[in-house]
């Protein structure tokens, strides 16, 4: 039997052109790699290698020519998770390929406001991940498949996609004016 966290892992390789992922909370310390975020918080170095299978599904997708992209919506001053996850991990999966993408709602309405955390394979296929109050995962939910209408018309999803990246600058961009804040 397939689990839902295979299936969106599978999602990883199977997709053809784009995997886009929204992030809106300001902690997933109870989610992932947990000993990397203490050994950070620690004031310890980056673990050898720290997100060594993430970066080898970026790189396998974007060798292939395939794009990996993420916006976080956020606001100053960061939280100590933020400051981890922008400093060490998206830092480090920008070397494999990965785009990352801020928007900052510190001076303005978050124009996302209510959105899931979620990805999106090729423009259609949207995986909403589910967190508790803490930032623990609860678990993928995988809505109908969304094709846009013949009219032209747009998923949920595809519009906060578009919304996002219209709205976000990139990461590095960013990060050189607000990492040291």
């Amino acid at each position: 039997m397939i689990s839902a966290s295979d299936d969106l892992a599978a999602r990883f390789s199977s997709f053809e052109e784009e995997a886009f992922r929204l992030e809106t909370l300001d902690d997933y310390g109870q989610s992932g790699n947990s000993d990397a975020y203490r050994a950070f918080l620690s004031g310890e170095p980056k673990p050898e290698g720290y997100n060594a299978a993430w970066l080898k599904t970026v790189r396998r997708a974007t060798e292939s020519g395939k794009r990996m992209l993420r916006v976080h919506v956020l606001s100053r001053p960061l939280t100590p998770y933020l400051r981890y996850e922008l400093g060490w991990g998206y830092l480090t999966n920008m070397t494999a390929g990965e785009e990352f993408f801020i928007l900052d709602t510190t001076d303005r309405a978050n124009p996302l406001k209510g959105a899931p955390d979620f990805w999106l394979f090729d423009g259609r296929e949207p995986v909403v991940l589910n967190y508790d109050e803490t930032g623990a995962f609860l678990g993928p939910a995988f809505p109908a498949a969304t094709e846009a209408p013949s009219g032209g018309g747009e998923s949920e999803f595809t519009t906060y996609r578009d919304v996002a990246l219209a709205q976000s600058v990139p990461f590095t961009e960013w990060w050189e004016k607000h990492g040291a804040e």
